[in-house]
């Protein structure tokens, strides 16, 4: 048996930079910067943009920058040393929904190719591995043949630079075929101390509770999963679920081990002790996820913090959750308090409600058999 050095891990998707990258290559510099402030301003409305390029050290583009025109974050490299500048206190381009590049200088997993007649792509076929749009100068007519052949794809749509919106809108539907899809997760790990029994096994609905809650989920994910502390109780299941890989962390090591097993899509959270929790509140959710957000949740009425146990955490949650453990918190509620997210308020109030003890579980269950 060969020996493994290190664990195989599920890589999130994406480019060098961040998880939607577009590069822009072809055209002289100073186009593509103009192309790419138009593209930003439009789209900023829906997508938080960033923006990457080098340095041309041209004294027209002097005090020039991607976030005078709306991008959040925006990186030169300025050949002899660096620079980043972003809105956010942390720059950090797996944050932003999509990466304009640039690909002149910087390579990009996605391409544009912008055919201009001031350059010549034939010597840069090679960096056109994953051509999704090709835009002309308004003087040229048609794609050159070289590239033609090259692209050997007669899906690729071919805009002229001039109608901006047409290229905003195929950026704009190209983004929106990227959002990621949604499981399902049911936190069923703690050790329900305070109600002196499993909280997963008690029966609200004629049914032990994970199960209740599973079904809820299924109408709205792909998959869904139940999140448990250790392989024992995960066997004791007898349904799909993720075994912490986060020890001792309670429904923030629970949400990081289902990100840890599948990086790639959005996590619908919800914890075991919601027996009120319907699907008219999930479905409410659902419709108002904004894939833009770090996550999309409910305020908590009791004390309006964000409720992170009846959450979409989206995919660029995963390395903001990784960096506040890496500072000593592992509070998602903190993690929400301090990131873009999108907030909700639920008018059925009760659905939010957890249930702890044995006396708040015999009220549940007067309340719900009516």
């Amino acid at each position: 048996m060969s020996h493994q050095k290190h664990a195989k891990l599920q890589k999130p998707i994406g480019g060098k930079f961040g998880r939607n990258e577009l590069g822009i290559m072809g055209a002289p510099c100073g186009e593509i910067k103009a192309l790419s402030a138009k593209l930003i301003d439009l789209l900023k409305a829906h997508w938080n943009v960033g923006y990457i390029d080098a340095d041309h050290n041209a004294p027209e583009e002097e005090g020039w920058s991607a976030l005078h025109y709306g991008a959040v974050a925006e990186f030169v490299d300025k050949i002899s040393f660096k620079r980043s500048d972003s809105l956010n206190q942390e720059p950090d381009f797996r944050n932003v929904d999509l990466t304009l590049i640039n690909a002149n200088h910087h390579k990009a997993a996605t391409q544009i190719a912008f055919v201009h007649p001031k350059k010549d792509l034939v010597k840069k076929q090679d960096k056109l591995a994953n051509v999704a749009m090709v835009i002309l100068e308004d003087s040229i007519e048609a794609i050159p043949d070289y590239l033609v052949a090259h692209i050997n794809n007669t899906e690729v749509p071919v805009y002229k630079a001039s109608e901006i919106e047409k290229i905003t809108q195929f950026i704009d539907g190209w983004l929106r075929n990227r959002i990621p899809k949604l499981y399902g997760l049911v936190l069923a790990g703690g050790k329900s101390t305070r109600m002196n029994s499993d909280k997963s096994k008690l029966e609200y609905h004629n049914k032990p509770q994970h199960k209740h809650a599973i079904e809820l989920l299924e109408n709205v994910c792909e998959k869904v999963f139940v999140s448990s502390r250790d392989e024992t109780q995960s066997a004791d299941f007898e349904v799909a679920s993720i075994t912490d890989t986060f020890i001792g962390l309670g429904p923030y090591g629970g949400i990081l081990s289902a990100f840890m097993q599948e990086p790639n899509v959005a996590w619908l959270v919800i914890a075991v002790d919601l027996p009120f929790l319907d699907e008219t509140t999930i479905g409410n959710l659902v419709e108002h996820r904004n894939p833009s957000k770090l996550a999309t949740c409910f305020i908590d009425p009791q004390n309006e913090f964000p409720e992170p146990l009846i959450s979409i955490w989206e995919p660029k949650a995963y390395p903001r959750m990784l960096n506040f453990l890496s500072k000593g918190y592992s509070c998602p509620r903190k993690v929400l308090i301090n990131s873009d997210v999108e907030v909700l308020t639920e008018r059925n109030v009760q659905a939010l409600t957890n249930v702890n003890t044995p006396e708040e579980f015999n009220e549940a269950l007067k309340i719900i058999n009516g």
